[in-house]
Parts: C-alpha cells; structure tokens; sequence
C-alpha cells in the first residue's frame, strides 16, 4: 500500500472514525493522513454493521474503506470471521497483503485461499483458524466440498470487484459460497462500475444495504492524460518501441487482448533489447507471481498482460499504460487505464487504434462520455504517413502541449482535423 491522495479537507482525519490507537499506528506507517471519498462515507456505515453498495474507481482506497472497521470487529483468536473474495488470484494477493499492513501490531492473521498452487498452506490455515481469508471462489468451492473450509461462523463477506467477478462468470460460485454461510452476516460489495448485473446481485444479496457512490462509474482517477495513435496494424510493435524511447516512459504496463498476441510481442520487444516480462491465464502462478515481482522493483521495465492484470495490481509508479488493442469494453478501459495515476499520482494511458478499429474506437468514447486526443505519427500513421505541419499555439492549447509533452507525435487544431481521415472525426 502507498500514500493516498488527499481528496478531503484538512479537517477530516482518521481519528474521526475512532479507529483504535493501534489502527491508527497501522494506518500512519503507511502514509495515509487523510480518508478518500468512499473511505470518509464507508467506514461509518461498514462499522456500524451494516450492509454496503460502494462503488468507486480504481485507485482510490476501496480496500481501506471495508478492511478498517472490518479489522476493528475482528476479534484475536476467534476463528474464521471476515471472508473476502476476489474474481482473481493477483486482486487476492493485493488484498491479504493490504490487509496484513492494516493488521499491523495485532495477532490478526490473514491468509489467502486460490488455485494454481498448492493446498498445503491454504489447509493449515484454515484448520487454525486464521481471522481473515482472501479468496477466489474456485478454490474455495473445492475446500467446501472437501469439508475442509468451514465458513458458518463468518461475520463479514466482501465482495470485491464484483463487476469483474460477474464477467467472469462466477455468479454461480458466489451464491454457492454464500449458502455455506450464516444467514447473521454483514455483506459489503464493492465496485468501479455498476452494471445492471451488479445491481441485481447486490439486491440479492444484501439486506438493506446504504449504496455509497463516492465516484461516478466508468471514472477514472485525475492526473491521467489519455491520447489515441492512429497506427497500421504491422506497426504497432514499432510504434510502442519508439514512444518506449521517448523521456519520462519509465515503468509501462502494455494490454493485449490475445494470450499469443502478448507472447508475440514480449518476445519483439525482448528481440529489441527492451527488458520485459509478460503474464497472462496459461502461465504457472509462480511464474506470474515472478514477473509482478521484477516489474514492481524495477527489474523489468515493461510488463505485457492479458486483462488478467486490470485489477488488482496496485504498483507504484507505473508511468504509462498501453492499450495495445482496443478494449470492447468500457468498464475494462476504466481498469486497464486506471493502472497509472494512482493515489494522486499522474500517468500516461495510449490506445493503438488501427482503420480496423475504428468502430469499437467510436463506441467506446460514446460509452465514455468523453472525447480521447487523437495523435498522428507520421512513420506509424495508418493513413499512409502524410505529413502534417502544425501552427504555434498560445493559451489552453499550448498549456495543453506542454501537459502532454511526454508523449510523441503530431497534435492537430480543430481546424485540421476535418481535412484528415475519420479518425480524426
């Protein structure tokens, strides 16, 4: 966990929520001073034991806002109280080690509980009864099947990125998770967006729940400069090796849709003497695990992924984000970019957008509400490389300019775009 921005007055502290001393010591070690949005409206009403709809966008302290009072009810050596679970095995990790930080000067053990490794461990913890479990519903299924995890006396279940777990189609294990439960438990879900899906589980199960929506959804986190290259499809590995060349891309997260299209391009950008890593579903845990692990301290300087890392990763310092290929879906859009610019920090998100894509483009700014900025380079353009002459500027654009400076390429004025293709429109 990292500092947090302050999106609050000065008047409002963690003190506030009477936090026990000892909380407040955890909570001090990591920087934090001030609560965010959903943390300020969530913590009360988690605390008061009861349920909770929270949506807010990637970034902004979700964890927090259910796991603090969580962990002020939790009591030491009573077994089994607080189960949270997570649509993937990187979004778990996040979450237990957050946890573990929040729990720090206590006796309060959490453990983690997901496929791909072995039951050994999960096993032994559960048998002691460890406080808190973060978990992926497959493995857990497969502990309550085997008699193993018993999960009766859980006070507190959290649905975390439920939005997510819905597109991965684990509904049905969640509400089979949920059956193994006690009916006198408090459920908290919380999400970036909130689907219609969504809307229905949460009505399903929770009782009387306060909605608390701290960001609209689909938001994203300020301090996140979005543009769109125009670029041929047998460019765009060139493309994402000249804007690596460029000043300021340190640390780049790149988005492929394709489990063979990210292996194709660790492998071009290796070839390129680019240090790089790539994780996605086929490769072992350890493996994945390994390659976060150089990304995050620095070992790597690029991390190619699957969508299997929108959520969950919280890596300080990601300078840029790419979109590789454009995201059909909104929502995914929000978590990919979402991945830089956290905590009050700024970042890069760039979307490669070829003639093929332009309609998907299209109907994701329409699903946005929002306008992305265009950018032509002349070498990647897919309209042939035409060059354009650009005018000087003074005012908002050029402050604008001056803002996006990081990135390479040609900016248009209104004017110009009218003369160019419909990428531009």
């Amino acid at each position: 966990m990292r500092a947090q921005s302050q999106d609050l007055d000065d008047t409002t502290d963690f003190s506030a929520f009477g936090l026990s001393p000892t909380r407040l010591d955890a909570v001090a070690a990591l920087g934090w001073t001030r609560p965010t949005p959903i943390q300020e409206r969530g913590i009360p009403v988690v605390a008061s034991g009861r349920d909770v709809v929270g949506i807010a966008r990637t970034g902004t302290g979700k964890t927090g806002a259910f796991m603090l009072p969580a962990l002020e009810r939790t009591r030491e050596g009573g077994g089994l109280q607080v189960l949270v679970l997570c649509p993937t095995r990187e979004l778990a990790q996040q979450v237990a080690e957050d946890t573990r930080a929040l729990a720090r000067g206590t006796a309060v053990r959490v453990a983690t509980v997901y496929g791909g490794v072995g039951y050994g461990p999960q096993l032994e913890a559960l048998a002691r009864g460890d406080e808190v479990v973060v978990a992926t519903p497959g493995r857990l299924i497969d502990l309550q099947n085997r008699g193993r995890a018993k999960l009766r006396q859980v006070r507190i279940l959290v649905l975390d990125e439920a939005d997510r777990m819905l597109d991965m189609g684990f509904r049905p294990q969640i509400e089979e998770v949920a059956r193994g439960l006690g009916r006198d438990r408090q459920t908290l879900l919380f999400s970036a967006t909130m689907p219609n899906a969504v809307h229905a589980l949460a009505l399903g199960m929770t009782k009387d729940p306060m909605w608390i929506e701290a960001s609209p959804p689909g938001t994203m986190a300020e301090g996140i400069s979005e543009v769109a290259y125009s670029v041929r499809p047998e460019r765009k590995s060139d493309l994402l090796a000249h804007l690596l060349a460029q000043p300021g891309w340190d640390q780049v997260l790149v988005f492929s849709r394709t489990k063979v299209g990210a292996n194709a391009l660790e492998a071009r950008l290796t070839k390129a003497g680019i240090s790089c890593d790539v994780i996605h579903s086929d490769r072992q845990m350890s493996h994945r695990t390994r390659a976060i692990d150089r990304f995050s301290g620095g070992k790597v300087r690029v991390l190619v992924a699957t969508d299997i890392a929108q959520r969950g990763l919280d890596i300080e310092g990601i300078s840029h984000v790419v979109n590789y290929d454009v995201p059909l879906d909104p929502g995914d859009y929000v978590h990919r970019i979402g991945r830089t610019g956290r905590a009050g920090a700024t970042g890069g998100a760039v979307t490669f957008v070829t003639a093929s894509d332009l309609g998907a483009f299209r109907a994701l700014e329409n699903q946005l509400e929002r306008r992305i900025e265009r950018i032509r380079h002349p070498e990647f353009d897919f309209s042939g490389g035409a060059v354009v002459k650009t005018k000087e500027r003074s005012g908002a654009r050029s402050r604008s300019a001056s803002r996006m400076g990081r990135h390479a390429g040609v900016r248009l004025a209104p004017e110009e775009l009218a003369e160019l293709l419909s990428f531009d429109s």
